[in-house]
């Protein structure tokens, strides 16, 4: 390490790193030297180094458990006795962020790390960073004549794959016995909560599979419900007011039908209502979980049962105005055939031949393949007969064709809201209840707002921390022409020549000029070291 002057990386394993056991990590990270033109002298997968004027980094590897193993903590112990001077200053680096989640999640973990920054670094820790939360966020320590065991928490995980929200831990301030102010976020508070505002609109536009099985869930929620006979005092109301009453009575006395006398239905809603309350997080009480949870629930079967009734009431208008069931299962059929014999007559009898040749295939396949098309007719003839002989008259075929009609239909017509409310409804917790904070951002997939962070010891031995970032990033890369004409020798490193990025960016702005510092600040070196007090 002292002879090579080139880059080194350092890092730690997070989370998704443990999917595997580190089976990768140590393979790609600690069994290999160099990756991407950088060396990699780290063999386990936590380190500390001794950087210049007294600073020291500590990369702690937390796993899966948010807290560090007796032998991480030995190790560390060690070097805070033997190696690190009481004038020194330690930055600890871990991949997950335990002062914001475990105010989130009403926890406390990492408590080997705490032990090891309060107990044997006692004043020394100047500085915990940490990513995992797909944002940037710094809290500094307020003053205080009570001593602080870290002066300031940094959370950068702006490199990750989507945005998360910095306004849901708006009200974090303490950790550890030491009250903190919110010195920086990026994106701000108002820009994240406004950004929330994109699950009402953009969810079914980003996640368009949900239409798949929104509308199936829909549909299984108004199946014991089709067909509605009893909608003739509706449209008998002579006013809007008297049908809109009539309309309402008719959604209640559905809701009731579905949990006193219906099969599938009822299954269904409550199938939903479980796992709707799975859904809201366990930070909440019972019965908050319960209501939220419930509330969701009734939206969902609220809009199934309206749409439901609408397009019963559609079928029902087209009956009544003599639209559809005029002519039976094959009106499109019988169409065909009075135009076929208008515009192409037959005097040789050659239709009546050619189904005789075919064994009567001839005109049974294109009857039957117009009555598939014909999805209203369908649905209105099948509707007559059930309301005016019941179910059981219909045989399994005849119920199967009715409710494929339907679902086709009612499909189409319920994608579009089951996608709005769910949409509505992260947005209404991740702004009013500040709950879903992953789920509501996952869902947008927004790659935008990218930032890192870079260290900088100065003469005197102070630290200044910077983070850059960029707004907007491109979505398309081109070759650079300054990399390809750069001459260069055989043996030259890439971070030593004049444009090292091979590649830039396919569209403006270029993210090297739009990128701007969202914070600066300096943590002074430690010039008079902090003495513990002994009981």
């Amino acid at each position: 390490m002292k002879e090579y002057d080139g880059p080194q990386c350092f890092i730690i394993p997070g989370n998704h790193d443990w999917f595997d056991g580190l089976h990768t990590f140590m393979r790609y990270i600690c069994h290999k030297s160099w990756l991407g033109g950088w060396f990699l002298p780290q063999k386990k997968s936590y380190f500390a180094l001794q950087l210049p004027m007294g600073w020291w980094i500590f990369g702690l590897d937390l796993a899966l458990h948010g807290d560090i193993d007796v032998y991480q903590f030995k190790f560390f112990t060690d070097l805070c006795r033997n190696k690190v001077g009481e004038n020194d200053s330690v930055i600890i680096i871990t991949h997950e962020p335990n002062w914001l989640l475990d105010w989130y999640w009403k926890e406390t973990t990492g408590k080997n790390v705490a032990h090891l920054i309060q107990e044997y670094l006692y004043g020394r820790c100047k500085l915990r960073m940490a990513g995992d939360l797909h944002h940037f966020m710094r809290h500094s320590a307020t003053r205080s004549e009570k001593p602080n065991f870290v002066q300031h928490l940094l959370v950068n995980g702006c490199g990750g794959a989507f945005l998360h929200p910095t306004h849901v831990f708006k009200n974090f301030e303490r950790f550890s016995g030491t009250t903190y102010e919110c010195k920086a976020a990026y994106p701000s508070y108002d820009e994240s909560s406004g950004i929330a505002l994109g699950n009402i609109l953009k969810f079914r536009k980003k996640n368009w599979q949900f239409d798949i099985i929104g509308g199936f869930i829909y549909f299984i929620l108004v199946f014991s419900m089709f067909p509605q006979c009893n909608l003739v005092h509706i449209l008998n109301e002579e006013t809007w007011s008297g049908r809109l009453r009539s309309f309402s009575s008719t959604i209640w006395n559905a809701l009731l039908y579905i949990f006193e006398h219906s099969y599938v239905s009822s299954v269904g809603s409550l199938t939903l209502l479980m796992a709707s309350y799975s859904f809201v997080p366990s930070k909440l009480s019972r019965r908050k979980r319960a209501v939220i949870g419930g509330l969701h629930v009734l939206a969902h079967l609220t809009a199934a049962l309206l749409l439901m009734l609408l397009l019963e009431l559609g079928i029902e208008i087209c009956i009544r105005n003599h639209l559809l069931a005029t002519s039976g299962y094959h009106t499109l059929y019988e169409w065909y055939r009075s135009m076929e014999s208008e515009h192409f007559p037959d005097p040789t009898g050659l239709r009546a031949r050619l189904e005789q040749w075919t064994l009567g295939l001839y005109p049974a396949c294109i009857k039957y393949l117009m009555s598939a098309f014909d999805v209203p007719e369908v649905m209105a003839v099948t509707r007559i007969n059930i309301c005016k002989n019941g179910m059981m008259s219909l045989s399994r075929s005849v119920l199967i064709m009715y409710y494929t009609s339907v679902f086709i239909y009612f499909w189409i017509f319920s994608t579009p809201v089951v996608s709005l409310i769910f949409g509505s409804y992260l947005y209404i917790c991740i702004n009013w209840f500040h709950i879903h904070f992953d789920e509501a951002f996952s869902s947008l997939r927004i790659a935008n707002y990218k930032s890192f962070t870079r260290f900088h010891i100065k003469k005197d031995g102070d630290l200044e921390i910077f983070t850059l970032a960029v707004d907007k990033v491109p979505k398309g890369w081109k070759l650079d022409p300054k990399w390809e004409s750069e001459v260069r020798g055989p043996h030259q490193l890439s971070h030593h020549r004049k444009h090292p990025s091979k590649w830039k960016s396919a569209s403006s702005p270029d993210p090297v000029r739009s990128v701007r510092v969202v914070d600066h600040f300096t943590i002074e070196r430690t010039r008079t070291p902090v003495t513990k007090p002994s009981f």
